[in-house]
């Protein structure tokens, strides 16, 4: 189905969206336009300064390698000087957009190895919740991770196969899975110590201290299928984090096409699980 940019740019502007989706082109991207002011440089280098006294500590080492190789900290980075640093890493590519953006053009995105990231900031007074995605979130919490390759892969692959698995009644399905590993997941490698390597805990200065070292939190064993039945939180701390052996793991179960259809066959249209009785 063909999605009006205009019809939707309406919708956005009735809903009180702060970004300016009027001047999207067909595919939902923008214009950088990188003329941002002495104080959003100033709140990013606030943000990235507190952020990352905790993922030096809590983040996969691959998240950290990718803000190293990609260079994300001292400035506002410019779309295009990263891009080039991606693309020769993992083939990658970061296309602005002003916000969030319709679920087919986003799947579109993904499939083709380009990454959407909202091309403006949060002010100095949103510092510790913002309501929209913005900036800081997709390109401190998700982008140092497609500098990681089996990661990158299964982002191309989860843009591949979305939208079939939607058709087949699996919407809620594999958003959770997105939720669950994309924008929370974590990591346990044999022999290593639990990390974070999602965006909404990298982006997250409570959450990311929560998730790794709360006593509440509740570390589940990642299963693919039950990933895909549990239901998860939108405006408050998660109920179970899922903790992946490895990325490959990842990759390799979402890899088969037929296996998560026969879990969206058996599942659609039945309540969710629980993620605090997991």
């Amino acid at each position: 189905m063909t999605i009006n940019v205009a019809e939707y740019a309406r919708e956005c502007a009735a809903q009180g969206l702060r970004g300016d989706y009027s001047v999207c082109r067909a595919d939902f991207t923008v214009a950088q336009h990188y003329d941002y002011s002495a104080e959003e440089q100033a709140v990013w280098r606030t943000l990235c300064d507190r952020q990352t006294k905790l993922t030096q500590k809590l983040a996969h080492q691959s998240y950290l390698d990718g803000v190293a190789a990609l260079g994300l900290l001292d400035k506002i980075p410019d779309f295009g000087s990263v891009s080039e640093k991606l693309r020769k890493l993992t083939g990658w590519e970061i296309v602005a957009v002003p916000g969030l953006i319709p679920a087919a053009p986003f799947f579109v995105h993904l499939a083709s190895r380009r990454f959407p990231v909202t091309n403006w900031l949060r002010t100095r007074q949103e510092l510790d919740y913002i309501v929209e995605p913005d900036m800081f979130h997709d390109f401190f919490g998700h982008v140092p991770a497609l500098a990681q390759p089996v990661f990158a892969d299964f982002m191309q692959m989860y843009g591949e196969k979305a939208e079939h698995l939607i058709a087949l009644g699996g919407d809620e399905m594999i958003s959770r899975l997105y939720w669950y590993t994309v924008e929370y997941g974590l990591i346990q490698e044999a022999g290593q110590p639990l990390k974070a390597f999602g965006a909404g805990l990298m982006s997250s200065f409570a959450e990311l201290q929560f998730a790794i070292e709360g006593k509440d939190a509740h570390h589940v064993p990642f299963d693919l299928e039950t990933v895909m039945r549990t239901s998860y939180e939108i405006d408050k701390f998660q109920r179970a984090y899922f903790v992946l052996p490895s990325f490959d793991v990842l990759r390799d179960a979402f890899q088969n096409v037929a296996g998560l259809a026969a879990i969206v066959g058996r599942h659609k249209g039945k309540p969710a699980l629980d993620p605090a009785k997991l």
